[in-house]
């Protein structure tokens, strides 16, 4: 059984939206914060989005601004990704991950997810 599951991966057409969802074991009382990224076959992993679990601040990358929305639900120990608008260049693989000290950069993510994928077709 894996730490983090997501789910929610979908193919849908530009302007459409997917709610992604992450839960699982890896997120609990010991994580600083959570994460998605996003990679292609041909990219490198992407950062996405932020949240912290304690406060709930946020931080998205300017891609996701306006348009991703990231939530958690502590007691269910699930993380949210609201996508909407979405675009071609949205395509990706979208991984959850969690850190206890931080989630800027992929180096000190200490639980991945397996990913769940996503592709928006024009």
């Amino acid at each position: 059984q894996h730490q983090l599951e997501e789910s929610g991966g979908d193919s849908v057409q530009t302007g459409g939206s997917l709610r992604l969802s992450c839960t699982g074991s890896g997120y609990s009382r010991s994580s600083h914060c959570a994460a998605w990224f996003r990679q292609t076959p041909t990219s490198g992993r992407e950062l996405v989005a932020i949240i912290y679990r304690g406060s709930e601040d946020t931080w998205y990358s300017e891609s996701a601004k306006g348009r991703f929305t990231i939530s958690q639900d502590v007691r269910k120990r699930t993380v949210f990704l609201q996508m909407n608008y979405l675009e071609p260049d949205d395509s990706a693989m979208y991984y959850c991950a969690t850190s206890g000290s931080g989630c800027r950069y992929a180096r000190v993510i200490d639980i991945w997810g397996r990913g769940t994928p996503v592709t928006v077709s024009s």
